[in-house]
């Protein structure tokens, strides 16, 4: 966004002082470009390829003048000006002047516009909107990453009348520091970005607003909060984490929820959605091994839920009634690692000012999850091997050996075998955790599974919100069914989430964001293109199979795939060996 572009953004989201709303287009054209042109009453914004326009589009499927919005008071107004290829309303093609509202969009060939309008009459305080809040959340999570840095962020519900949530929202900014940065969510829901703040920072932050934003007035005050690198390493899956303590704060009732929670939700057992008989193949394996002491490794694409697949392996075990313990490897740096792993003596490093348990520590009796085991650093593989082969360890700065019962559960998206090759993983630590392996197949290939969530995910949402559960219609189910999900169950979930909190009552396709309607096409083929593919690669797959007598490690070395790779698609194709006697034959 350009300064002047983020100037105007910043005026229209602080209100207006005259007593009337605030409206404004943001505009997102074919070249990434974002656009914020105002709605003041009597405006009149038209789009085209004509430089006459107020928002020009030189684009083939642009008419010279096409469509216009007209303001009137309170009333906004959409028209096509009978253009070669229409004008589009929340994705539906209009044919006449159409009245819009806030969150609705309008397209005008490649480019979409969104409506806003800044229902809180009073607002003083300059708040940022939801697409500057992803830009600077961004960029302090990149800044996080690159410089060790801590980072908290805080989702804000504030519930009353517009004028005691309007004061308080003052109140609360009135407490923040310079480098802070406060934006709007959702309606009455703000984030709060915190950078230099770790978890007992944020915490303080998060209590100080709460006190502040219920002081003289009736305002129901709720926050959440998520930390990095503990609750996520990018911007996303803190958005997640904080919003998740934020429904867990409301749930739990009070002026004053301040939740600190894991960036998901732990699900219940019966919250379980399994429909895709790869993932019934997967928690036939999980009731397996439960009850086993096994080391088991998780495989498969970020946000397809191998967190869930690893606390119901600690729930149907013998272990469920002690802790299960999380820990994210590719969060924190080698030396914070290695100490977050077997804890510290007092003294051990500058900032120790006493003694820590770590997380192996903390799991004792239970269960620890080691979620992006590829990430960890070589030099603090041996002393992770040597704990797990041992079962004991010590502390950095310590000289004794603690004993540690705890049952390891490790995950990845990596392909280790060809990390090992490539002498980023140990040899040795690779067998020690493979002991048995699961593959959680990706969402794009559990389609059975896609609808199910979605209806899920919006129950739980709309419960969370006090809302009647929407119904999703069937253009709904078609679109979601026929985007390709590159974030998987996680970008499901996000999606969803936004409809419920945006669109009450129905989900339908214009309600789902932009990307997933232009995905959804885009994919339409891409999808065909797959499909052949995956009939020349199961082909290919049989044939090595059967001239290796379905010897997994020869077929991997006859395809040029490492043995794991090979068992993935055996898995995703359904592919199993025949009986032994016809072998033998």
């Amino acid at each position: 966004m350009s300064e002047e572009n983020a100037t105007v953004d910043a005026t229209g989201i602080a209100g207006a002082e005259d007593g009337t709303d605030r409206a404004y287009l943001i505009v997102s054209l074919d070249d990434s470009r974002t656009r914020v042109v105002p709605l003041p009453d009597g405006a009149e914004v038209t789009f085209g390829r004509s430089r006459g326009a107020t928002v020009m589009i030189e684009h083939d499927k642009v008419s010279r003048m096409h469509a216009r919005v007209v303001r009137r008071g309170p009333h906004i107004v959409v028209e096509d000006l009978d253009s070669r290829n229409g004008t589009r309303v929340n994705g539906a093609r209009i044919t006449g002047p159409v009245r819009v509202a806030g969150g609705d969009e309008v397209g005008v060939g490649p480019a979409v516009a969104v409506v806003a309008v800044t229902t809180q009459l009073r607002r003083r305080t300059l708040v940022g909107s939801a697409s500057a809040l992803e830009e600077r959340l961004a960029a302090e999570v990149d800044r996080a990453v690159r410089y060790h840095r801590p980072l908290g962020l805080l989702m804000l519900r504030l519930d009353g009348a517009s004028d005691a949530t309007e004061a308080a929202l003052d109140r609360v900014a009135g407490t923040l520091r310079r480098m802070d940065g406060l934006a709007e969510y959702a309606p009455d829901e703000f984030a709060v970005v915190v950078p230099e703040a770790g978890r007992e920072a944020t915490r303080e932050v998060a209590q100080r607003l709460c006190a502040e934003a219920s002081t003289r007035g009736a305002v129901g005050v709720h926050v959440g909060m998520a930390v990095y690198p503990h609750d996520g390493t990018r911007a996303g899956e803190l958005v997640s984490a904080a919003r998740a303590a934020l429904r867990r704060a409301r749930l739990a009732g009070g002026a004053e929820g301040v939740a600190a929670a894991p960036a998901e939700a732990a699900p219940a057992p019966g919250d379980l959605v399994v429909a895709d008989a790869q993932m019934r193949r997967v928690y036939e394996m999980v009731d397996k091994i439960a009850a086993a002491p096994i080391t088991v490794l998780i495989l498969g694409e970020t946000g397809v839920g191998k967190e869930i697949v690893a606390e119901q392996i600690h729930r149907r075990s013998e272990r469920a009634a002690k802790p299960f313990v999380k820990l994210n490897c590719a969060s924190l740096p080698e030396t914070l690692l290695e100490s977050e792993l077997f804890g510290h003596e007092r003294g051990a490093f500058t900032g120790a000012d006493k003694r820590k348990i770590g997380y192996f520590e903390a799991a004792a009796g239970g269960t620890l999850f080691l979620d992006e085991i590829g990430e960890t650093p070589v030099a603090l593989q041996a002393k992770l091997l040597r704990v797990l082969e041992a079962r004991r360890l010590t502390r950095v700065g310590g000289t004794a050996e603690i004993a540690v019962d705890v049952r390891l559960v490790c995950a990845t998206n990596r392909d280790l075998e060809a990390e090992v090759k490539r002498g980023r993983f140990r040899q040795d630590l690779y067998f020690r955790v493979s002991a048995f392996s699961l593959l959680v197949p990706p969402l794009r290939d559990r389609r059975a599974e896609i609808a199910l969530l979605a209806e899920h995910f919006a129950r739980q949402f709309a419960q969370e919100l006090k809302q009647s559960p929407p119904a999703l219609t069937p253009d709904a189910r078609e679109l979601l069914e026929a985007y390709a999900w590159p974030g998987n169950v996680r970008e499901l979930r996000n999606a969803v989430e936004r409809a419920v909190v945006l669109q009450p009552g129905v989900i339908a396709a214009e309600h789902l964001p932009v990307a997933l309607r232009e995905g959804a096409r885009a994919g339409a083929s891409a999808r065909v293109i797959r499909d052949q593919l995956a009939d020349v690669e199961r082909a290919a797959i049989v044939q090595a199979m059967e001239a290796c007598s379905w010897n997994q490690t020869h077929a991997a070395q006859r395809l040029g795939l490492s043995r794991r790779a090979l068992i993935y698609k055996l898995e995703k194709y359904g592919l199993k060996p025949p009986p032994p006697s016809s072998l033998a034959r």
